[in-house]
């Protein structure tokens, strides 16, 4: 994947494991530590994993969206200390439900691992979200999915992400898990707090059809990615066109539409050489047209993907 990625404008990421055994996040972590293979296209630079993300197993059950029910834990700092969750064993992210007993306790611990926590798959009050954000929590997971609905007595947690400029906050903007309405509206909240992201599962870049999704099953279609039962399981969504999308649904400028995956998540998990342009910054850029399609994209210096020199056939195979 972290092969593929640059052709959608990607440099860097955060391979993200979805609720699983324990054996799946030890498995996940091993991977990241013994570094990339050799590309298939000629050693051409992959798009840099900064570190897991693991959005669950302390997830709401009946948040959980596509997340399998039986692999749900709660909240449990022995866990967290049993498997090693910290930033420098390879831990950039976790998503936890904060209104879940001890999940305050497992917030203080893996910020103190250098762990950066967000809110999500959740039903926090205000005041349980509130109290998150003064534990440690810095992110909300995909703004208004898998949450509490907005009300304008009971705001929960989708009213404090948007109000409180502690946190910065995803969106899934690909006109399906958000109207496009909802983005608008979502971005002129945020401003320079919103963060893009897909939640792309195994069908990007693939034709309609059968997702494995872990230990289920999805399914692609026009209609979005989904488990038979009809709940969505993640996106077909690329990078390039979420910035599109917002630019599209919420009418702002290509910069500020680059600035939600460049400048806003970098600064989420406190990297000041990425999302810049400066001397001594990580030589990661991709060069977009007016439109916002992606020209080329460039990993440590190097080209990493050349539309100007690459058939639309090289690598997998793309969806329109």
């Amino acid at each position: 994947m972290a092969a593929e990625l640059p052709r959608w404008g990607v440099t860097a990421w955060l391979p993200t494991v979805v609720t699983a055994p324990p054996a799946t996040r030890a498995r996940a972590l091993a991977a990241l530590r013994s570094g990339p293979r050799r590309g298939p296209d000629g050693g051409r630079p992959f798009a840099v994993p900064l570190g897991l993300h693991f959005e669950g197993p302390f997830l709401a059950p009946e948040r959980r969206g596509a997340h399998p029910v039986e692999h749900l834990r709660a909240p449990d700092p022995s866990l967290v200390a049993d498997e090693g969750w910290t930033r420098q064993s390879g831990v950039a992210l976790v998503t936890l439900a904060p209104e879940q007993p001890r999940a305050l306790d497992v917030v203080r611990d893996l910020v103190d691992a250098g762990v950066m926590v967000s809110a999500g798959h959740s039903s926090a009050s205000a005041e349980e979200a509130t109290a998150a954000i003064d534990a440690g929590v810095t992110a909300v997971t995909h703004l208004f999915n898998a949450m509490g609905p907005l009300h304008h007595r009971d705001p929960g947690l989708a009213g404090v992400a948007l109000s409180d400029e502690r946190v910065r906050v995803g969106a899934i903007a690909d006109g399906l898990h958000l109207h496009p309405a909802t983005v608008a509206l979502a971005a002129r909240a945020l401003g320079d707090r919103l963060c893009l992201v897909t939640d792309a599962v195994a069908a990007l870049g693939m034709p309609a059809g059968r997702v494995p999704l872990g230990v289920l099953e999805a399914f692609a279609t026009e209609d979005g990615v989904r488990l038979a039962d009809g709940t969505l399981a993640g996106s077909d969504l690329s990078l390039d066109r979420a910035v599109r999308n917002l630019m599209a649904f919420a009418g702002v400028s290509l910069p500020a539409a680059v600035a939600a995956v460049t400048a806003s998540p970098a600064a989420l998990l406190g990297l000041d050489d990425r999302g810049v342009i400066r001397a001594g910054a990580a030589a990661d850029l991709a060069l977009l047209d007016a439109g916002g399609g992606v020209v080329a994209t460039v990993v440590g210096g190097r080209i990493a993907f050349d539309r100007r020199t690459s058939s639309p056939d090289d690598g997998i195979r793309r969806r329109v």
